[in-house]
């Protein structure tokens, strides 16, 4: 009886550090969206973007990091207030500049006002 309930546990044991390292193993194969310890995203990764409606007839602009949101922006970053960008392409502008930021690594991708006034998006 003592060695059936010995050969039992040592199933029990094996069944569990396979299924440990199945899902070590899933884990590091799933790309992901988000930053990683150093704070980049996967060299892989492709960026999209998408504008969106903002409140009160203004425009923001989600970014897309494999298909996964990463960035949800309602509001001109930098500026006082929570208003949206006046017309889609400054929204759009943006986007492309924190697009640029993440795939060189920068993150978080912060928007100074000097860049929004290079952009023409503020005076």
């Amino acid at each position: 009886m003592k060695s059936l309930f010995f050969i039992f546990m040592l199933f029990l044991i094996a069944t569990c550090l396979q299924c440990i390292q199945d899902h070590a193993s899933q884990t590091s194969n799933s790309k992901s969206a988000l930053p990683d310890s150093s704070g980049n995203i996967g060299k892989n990764s492709k960026l999209s973007y998408k504008i969106t409606n903002a409140p009160e007839k203004t425009f923001g602009y989600d970014i897309y990091a494999d298909n996964r949101i990463l960035i949800h922006q309602q509001n001109v970053p930098s500026q006082p207030g929570n208003k949206g960008f006046l017309t889609k392409t400054e929204a759009e502008k943006v986007a492309w500049l924190v697009m640029g930021k993440l795939k060189k690594g920068e993150m978080p991708p912060t928007v100074s006002k000097e860049e929004l006034k290079n952009l023409n998006v503020i005076k």
